[in-house]
Parts: C-alpha cells; structure tokens; sequence
C-alpha cells in the first residue's frame, strides 16, 4: 500500500468504527436528538476530518434511516469514503441482522412534495425500560431490568468522556492532525472497557454487551461496529473495491504439542503453538486492523495487547489496569496459551494470495529467528564458539524448512454480482454457485450448500405482497454464509493434498522424537550412539544448564526450540513488564508446576492451614534446594503465611532426589516429607500422594455450529432472536400473513455476528472462566485454554467437581443459579454465576456457548513419574472414547496403576458424574470400608444383566454397602444401590462390566492417597 492509500485505509475504518454512537441502546427512542446526536458526531467533529461539499452532500440519499447518510458523516467524510462506509455498513447489517416487514407510507414535505416511507412501527423497544439480552445460539434471554433511571445527557457524556478520554492519552489536544491508524486502534481495544474512574460501576457492567439493535439484541454495538469496519477497510484497500473471506490455518497441531517430557515441555508446546498463531495473524493486524480478523476475536488477547503497545505504540497508560501488566508472578495471563491454529478475515480480494504467502513467510522467519538464537544460547551454555560452530546453525535451518504448515483459502465476494449496483441489490449468483458446485458435488447449473437452503429461497429476492407491505431486497452481506462455507471447504481440499519436500536425515535422531537428527557440532558424533558419548553438545548442556536438557538427552530442532521457550519467553515478559527502552527485565518466577507437585497439592494445601511446622533436618536440607512453582489458589490462600517459603521447597526436595538417580537421596527425601507433613496431623509420619490428574476438554461439532448446522440445536429462528416487546408485535401482525409467519420460524442463516459472538464467548470461557474455575476455585494448573480447548493438571481429589463445574460453565449453565434472579446475582462480584448462557463474574457479564452447545471430556489419573508421553496418548485416546463411546457431550477416565493395568470408565454428565461423586464420598468415610466394593464385585460376575432383574442387584448392591458402613449410613447406601442400579440398566452393551468399571474407578479415587505400590 502507498502511504496515501495507507491513509485513506485508516481514515475509513477509523469513520467507520464511528458511525453507530456505544450508547446507541440506551438513548435510541428517549432522545430528541437520536442515537444520531450522540458521541459518534462529537469525536468526527473533534477528529476534524474533512468536510463534505454542498455538491457532494446532494448525492447523498437524505431518506436513507441510517445514521450514516442523515448526520454523522455529512460534514466529515470526502464521498468516496461515505459512499464506502454506506456500502459496509448495508453488508454489515444484511449479514447479521433480521429484516422488518414494512408498511408503505406516504407523506407531504414542507415543500409540498409526496414521499413515501417504509416503516414498522410495531417493532421499535425502548431498551432501557425493558434490557433484554438474547443468546445467538439458544434464544435464552436474559433481563437486566430498568436502565431507565440513568439520564440520557449522563450516558451521553460518560459515552464521550470515555473515548475523548482515550483521544487525549494518544495525544490530542485539539482539532489538530491525529495517528489515525492509533486513534482506530485505541478505539478498538479500549472503546468496550467502560472505565471506573468515569462509569462509577452504572454501566460497565453491562457496556461490552449494548446491543447493536435494541430489536435484536443478540449481538453488541462492538460486534457490529468490528464487522462494518472490516468490511470498509478491504473495500478501501482493495483496487477495486472488493472484499475476500480469508480461511487460513497453521499446523500440525497434536504431534507438536504431544511430543513431551515434562509439564515444562507441555506448555511448552502449547504456548509456542499459540503463538505461532499469533505471529500468523500479526501481518493482518498491521496491514487492515486486528478487526479485519472475525474468527478468533483477538480484543483482550494479552500477546495481542502487548503488540499494541510495544509495536502500535499505544501509550502504556492505556494498559495499566490489565492483568497481564500487574506484575511478575506466575499467574500472569501471558503465559496462557489462548489462540487457536486458525483465523477467517475479511481481505481486500486482489490482496488475499499476497496477503497469506506474506503470512506463511513471516510465521516461518519468525519461528527461524527463533531457532538461531536457540542454537547461539546452546553453544554459549556449552562453552562453544557461537559464531564459529556452523553445522547446528544448518541443521536448525534444514529441520524448520516448511514449518509450520499452512493452508489457505480465499473467496471474493465478487462472486455474487448486484444487478442494482447503487442499492446493492438484486443479486446474481451464479458464477457463486458455480464456484460451489464442485465442492458439494452437485452439476454447476444446480444450487448447493447455503443456496439450496430455504433460508435462502426465503430471502433471495425482494418481497413485495399487495397489501403495501414491503420487504427486504437482499445485498451480498446476506450471502455470508455460502462464502464462509466454500472458503472452509476448499482450505480442507488443500489441507487433503499437501505436500511436503523429502529431508535427508542421517544417523542417530532426537531421543524425544525419534524423527530428525540431534543437533551437532560434528557430523560424525551422529554415526554413534549419543550414550556412548560425553563431549557432544547435548552432554555439555546438560552438566552446564540442566533445565535445557537431561543428562542423555539429545534433541532436534523442534524439541530444542519447545525445551528453551520457558526461558526466552520468560525474558521476553521480564522485558516488556518493565517497559524500559534500555532492555532491562523484571524478575519472573518459575511458572510450570511439575506433576510431583500437582499430586502434593491438597496435602500441601492442609499443612499450611495447619500451621506449617516442619520436621527435623528440613532446613538443612533445603539450603541448596531452588524452589518450585505451586498452584495459584494455594499461593493466593497461604500468601501471608511464613511456611509458604517451605511448601515451595518440600516438592522440590522430591525432584532434587528423584534426578540424583541415589535410592538412599530418594529414600532420605521422602521420609523427611512425610514426617513435614505429618506434623499437621499430630503424627509422626504420613503416606504421600503420588498420582495426580490431567483433563482434556473439548466442545462438541465446533465445526459444525460455525456453520450453523441445525442439528447442533445452536440455530434459533428469526422470531427468537427479536427482543419480547417485538416478538408480541411480530405475532400480530403475521397473524394473517403466512408469508411473514413463515419467516418467523425460519432458522438465521449464520452471520459473521454469528462468528464473533461464538469467538467473543469461547475468548471470555477460556481466558477468564476456565482459569477461574481450574485456579481459583480449586487447586488445578491450566495448560492451555484455547476457544473450546481446554488442556489441565490437578490433584486427583479436585478431577471430578472442576470436570463437572467447566462443563457447565461452557454452557452457561449452573445448576444453582437456574432459578435466581440475575439482578441478585449482579451483586455477588467475585463468584462465577452461570445462567441462560452468560456468566457473570468479576462485575463482568460474558457471553458463553449456551445450553444446546455440549463438550466432552478426557481425564488420566497417573502416578507422577508415569512417562508423560504415555500419559499424554492416553489422555487423547480418553477424550476422543468420550465422543465415541460416550456419543459426545460424555466424559472418559482412564486410571494408569503404577503397579500395571488402567482403569476406564465412560457416562454422560450430569447423574454418573454426580452419583460417582457421591459413591467416592461414601467410600472415603471413616466408618465405611472400600472392602465394599471387593466383595461387590465378587458375586457381580454370577448375576443376570441389571435390565434383566434391577431388583435383585438393587438389594444386593444396598446389602453390602450397608454392610461395609456405619448403621448412620444405611440410608445413603440404600440410595446409592437404587442409583448405580439405575445407571447400569441404562447401558446399551455389558451392564455388569460397565458397573464394575465404575465402582473399581470409584475405589481408587476414594483412596486418602494413593501411594503406587502393589495395588
């Protein structure tokens, strides 16, 4: 782009992104002035863009209802630019937004002349009386009640004040010339985050979620001014003034992250990948706005954020209250893995192959950089000339060639031709239904896909019915759906045939993977086995810097580069939280918590409480020992206790043994931790917890509900989507038009609104619930929280309460909160409350996935030095019997014994979850033996299938559980026999052995610890 057209580029969006005023919902019909009147024409009018000429404004259409063409822009805007932003927004409010049958009025001016009108009258709301939000996915509403009591001159102000406010910590002063790409980009990221200081918590609360149609409220002003502004930038950019959806991803995703020796290499893994994806998305960002990217939403992304910052150059004041600038600590949201492998943009369409090849080749000269300061710091650490030593350099190069994978597709709106160019409307599809043919299988000359829908027979022309009543003339924004389909369609077609180039590896490979060379300063050291060896640059490292390699370990690139990231990036956050241009770093503590770690956790968690003495010989011990990471909500519970200093140490003194490979350092270690812990329990010693747990999470046909496939139960009909008081006027007026009722229950087509709102819930889920939930409430360890992925470690007590409360909170959904009233749980700040889809936590409403979307679970319970690779596949392996076996919204456990064997147990949520819950409780009871179950399962194999005779597994099953318990218990155990009788007559396939999977899995976790011996 020219700086000129780079200008214009800016200038456009930043118009565009102006065009609706935030507080549009709560003046619209209780101001005079109208919604028109409001911030929006104060900051054009503060920008000082150019003004309109009289002969410029005289092509402007003056009947036009949008805000668009009445006010805001006739005295800013040149009218190429107007005529733009009028384009975008048609596109933008087509795409997201039902349509209103209108009746035709006709009325005398002032000057005599007839115009006619078309209204709807019936479907104006007064928002503020009535605040309804409606869930995109479910048609769940939910009510704020009355907003009515704030001003409108007050909403006005704080709406101005807040984005003058921005203006001026960019550096306005006046009317003078502004950054506009900054000014857009300030208005971007901070336009939704209503500030304290300004909002006195009135509408802050609520702001991130103001409607961008009081008569639709199922997406927010944000969402709509996002998607116009995307729309305006690629038109504007575009030599012809056209617009291409981009579908880009990067890969491969599960052997990168899989190929892991620890939970540092896990995050690792994880962290790298999601950042890979952010430097895929960053050449997008630059060029068009990081709001040109609708899938994921990238507002409130901390990678993203710091890019602002350091790169954009926002002022750092703009970013003073986020949580990832609070400080050095562990907990800092940087080091949470947050993007997925995959992006859709909205692209100038001549731009769109420059656009990805520019995209593949800065991802990979990202990750080559990276690389070549991997090898400098192993050379360096090894005592080596870094600048000399050339073979690591080469091989880094020849082993990175070609990574990541990335696969692309770009459709051009351009397919679909307006036959009625200055209204944009009357469409010609047929080159786009040509261009779909092939990939739906179907001849060229017939519809498919979203074309061959009846939402799109419904829409597809111009309604006219005698009784004057008009409706909708349909532009290209309608047609979202069909591009986004063949733009995922032809990227899995380019996906199937990938290609790759053949790499000569030769001699002995990575002791990881198994796949390419170890890095080396000499070739010949690759003929021989590296355990024969010493003075390789593996072995060097490791005597020098054990963290970056075992003592043996030999890796590749890859492995090398995930195996430093800890390190560099943690040098990287140091850096940019101290802000200083003379590079100096702020102190970063260790941040991964080690499995040997995780499984200590509860037990750490009840010394503390209890004082946190320690046993003889500790503080010897431990005078040379570095501490470890713990768990947060056990840092946060115990932070102003003395002893907290000591918790870091007790698993540390496991590790530092347990690598001294020193049965009799082993056996000293251990028994000094027990008799640690033992003393909050008034004993002299205690067993030591040794396994630990790892979940998998994973929304269910993600895929198929961004495509809004109607069998996912996520599509709700155009009626659902209005707001109540326009649903009644709806009702009445298609009572006798059956044309317009049928419309009515007619599914919405998907919507780039549709995307972001999806995106909008899975970043505020993963970002701000899942770490609440796993970290927080209980005592868990997030690995990676990406969109609808959920990676975790935790102790084994805490597995199934956080499976069970994640699950729900991805819905929305606690059972508690179903029948309070949101205005009550308004008032409780600090605790997560799920209901009707949205979450409400921290004194912010988030959006979720809604009730009908549904996620499926893997868990491994493992001993903590369990190979973490195989624990890794049996975690895959669990997550996908959960969607398999469990036929998906179900969750699988696997347990590994260290003695030999697993356990696997496979059920739906809800009542299996609950009832294995209740029958671990009952087991762990003083005055009840795990005897219960051994006997159990004795005559169980002799029995008749739980179908076939539930009353005599019933009695039986309540017979020995009473028998195993206290005479206080005989109730309990009478009600837990009906259930599991229940649960085992429900099975399709072997009652019995499900049943005996179940109270085997129920034993093991019922244990006080679980030590891994002979079992």
């Amino acid at each position: 782009m020219t700086p000129d057209t780079n200008t214009t580029l800016w200038q456009t969006k930043l118009a565009a992104r102006l065009h609706d005023p935030a507080e549009k919902a709560l003046v619209l019909l209780r101001d005079p002035a109208g919604h028109e009147g409001g911030t929006s024409k104060a900051l054009i009018r503060l920008l000082g863009l150019k003004e309109t000429t009289p002969e410029e404004l005289a092509e402007i259409d003056p009947d036009n209802a949008d805000v668009l063409t009445r006010v805001i822009f006739k005295k800013g805007l040149p009218l190429d630019v107007y005529k733009i932003i009028q384009r975008a927004d048609w596109w933008a409010a087509a795409a997201d937004r039902p349509q209103w049958p209108r009746r035709e009025i006709t009325v005398q001016t002032k000057k005599g002349e007839e115009k006619t009108f078309a209204v709807a009258d019936w479907a104006q709301v007064r928002w503020t009386q009535k605040p309804v939000l409606t869930h995109p996915l479910t048609g769940d509403q939910v009510d704020l009640h009355s907003l009515n009591d704030t001003e409108i001159d007050d909403i006005k102000r704080r709406s101005f004040d807040h984005f003058s406010r921005l203006l001026v910590k960019l550096g306005a002063k006046d009317e003078t010339s502004h950054d506009l790409r900054k000014t857009l980009l300030a208005f971007w990221r901070f336009g939704s985050e209503l500030s304290e200081e300004i909002d006195n918590g009135t509408l802050g609360q609520l702001w991130p979620l103001l409607p961008a149609d009081t008569r639709v409220p199922d997406h927010s002003i944000w969402d709509h001014l996002d998607l116009t502004s995307a729309f305006a930038g690629a038109f504007a950019a575009d030599k012809n003034g056209e617009a291409a959806l981009l579908a880009l991803s990067i890969g491969p995703v599960q052997g990168f992250i899989a190929a892991a020796r620890s939970t540092s290499d896990l995050w690792a893994g994880s962290h790298l990948l999601s950042r890979l994806a952010w430097e895929a998305m960053r050449p997008v960002c630059e060029e068009l706005g990081p709001d040109a990217i609708l899938f994921p939403r990238l507002r409130g992304i901390p990678q993203v954020d710091l890019w602002l910052r350091d790169q954009m150059k926002l002022p750092n004041d703009l970013f003073q209250d986020c949580e990832w600038n609070k400080g050095g600590t562990d907990a800092n949201p940087l080091f949470s893995a947050a993007l997925p492998n995959r992006f859709v943009a909205v692209v100038p369409a001549s731009q769109a192959q420059a656009i990805a090849e520019k995209v593949t080749a800065t991802v990979r000269g990202w990750l080559l950089e990276l690389g070549k300061d991997v090898v400098s710091r192993l050379l360096k650490e090894a005592g080596l000339d870094v600048e000399a030593e050339k073979l690591p350099y080469e091989q880094m190069k020849q082993q990175l060639a070609g990574f990541p994978e990335v696969h692309w597709a770009a459709v051009p709106f351009s397919l679909i031709k307006p036959r009625n160019a200055a209204r944009q409307t009357d469409l010609d599809t047929s080159a786009l239904s040509e261009a779909m043919a092939p990939f739906f299988g179907v001849e060229p000359s017939k519809p498919s896909g979203f074309l061959n829908t009846p939402a799109w027979k419904a829409l597809q022309k111009e309604i006219d019915w005698d009784d004057g009543t008009t409706f909708f003339a349909p532009n290209p924004g309608v047609l979202y759906p069909a591009v986004y389909d063949l733009a995922e369609r032809v990227m899995a077609a380019a996906k199937s045939t990938r290609s790759f180039e053949q790499t000569c590896e030769e001699g002995w490979r990575c002791s990881l993977t198994g796949e390419a060379e170890w890095l080396t300063t000499d070739r010949a050291q690759l003929a021989k086995s590296y355990r024969q060896q010493t003075d390789t640059l593996w072995a060097r490292v490791a005597k020098a810097k054990p963290s970056w390699a075992k003592k043996g370990e030999h890796l590749s690139a890859l492995p090398a580069i995930k195996r430093l990231w800890p390190t560099l990036f943690k040098e990287e956050v140091g850096k940019a939280l101290a802000a200083k241009e003379d590079g100096s770093m702020l102190a970063i503590n260790r941040f991964v918590v080690s499995t040997h770690t995780m499984a200590l956790a509860h037990q750490l968690d009840h010394w503390l409480e209890k004082g946190g003495l320690t046993a003889e010989g500790f503080a010897d011990a431990a005078k040379k020992t570095d501490p470890v990471a713990l768990p947060r909500r056990l840092i946060r519970r115990h932070e102003q206790k003395p002893a907290l200093k000591y918790a870091k140490l007790l698993p540390a003194l496991l590790e530092k043994a347990d690598e001294s490979d020193s049965e009799c350092a082993i056996t000293d270690a251990q028994k000094l931790v027990r008799q640690t812990l033992a003393t909050a329990l008034g004993k002299n010693e205690t067993k030591l917890e040794t396994y630990y747990a790892l979940i998998m999470m994973d929304g269910d046909k993600m895929g198929a509900i961004l495509s809004g496939d109607e069998q996912t139960g996520t599509t709700i009909s155009y009626r659902e989507s209005f707001h109540p008081q326009v649903q009644q006027g709806f009702d009445q007026y298609a009572e006798k038009q059956p044309l317009i009722q049928q419309y009515g229950r007619q599914k919405r087509a998907i919507s780039p609104n549709r995307h972001l709102a999806i995106s909008g819930a899975l970043n505020d889920f993963s970002q701000t619930v899942v770490r609440h939930v796993v970290e927080e409430e209980h005592l868990g360890r997030v690995i990676y929280a990406g969109g609808d992925d959920v990676l975790a470690m935790l102790p084994v007590a805490d597995m199934l309460p956080m499976m069970q409360r994640l699950r729900h909170a991805y819905s929305g959904t606690l059972p508690e909160d179903e029948q309070a009233d949101w205005k009550e749980l308004r008032k409780d700040w600090n605790k997560l409350h799920c209901k009707n889809g949205f979450a409400w936590l921290n004194g912010r409403l988030m959006r979720m996935m809604g009730k009908h979307a549904t996620a499926s679970t893997g868990a491994v319970v493992a001993h903590h030095q369990a190979p973490l690779s195989a624990v890794l596949r049996e975690l895959r392996t669990a997550e996908k019997r959960a969607k398999t076996e469990g036929g998906r919204d179900a969750f699988s456990i696997t347990i590994i014994k260290r003695s030999g064997g697993a356990l696997r147990l496979t059920a739906k949520w809800g009542e299996p979850l609950k009832l294995l819950g209740d029958l671990c409780k009952f087991l762990a009871l003083e005055d009840t033996s795990r005897r219960a179950v051994y006997q159990s399962l004795e005559w169980l194999k002799d029995l008749p299938q739980p179908k076939d005779a539930p009353e005599m597994l019933e009695s039986l099953l309540a017979y020995q559980l009473a028998r195993q318990s206290g005479d206080a218990q005989k109730d309990r155990a009478a009600s837990l026999a009906k259930r599991l009788t229940a649960l085992a007559a429900q099975q399709e396939k072997d009652g019995l052995d499900w049943l005996e999977n179940f109270l085997t899995v129920a034993e093991f976790l019922a244990r006080e610890t679980r030590t891994g011996g002979a079992e």
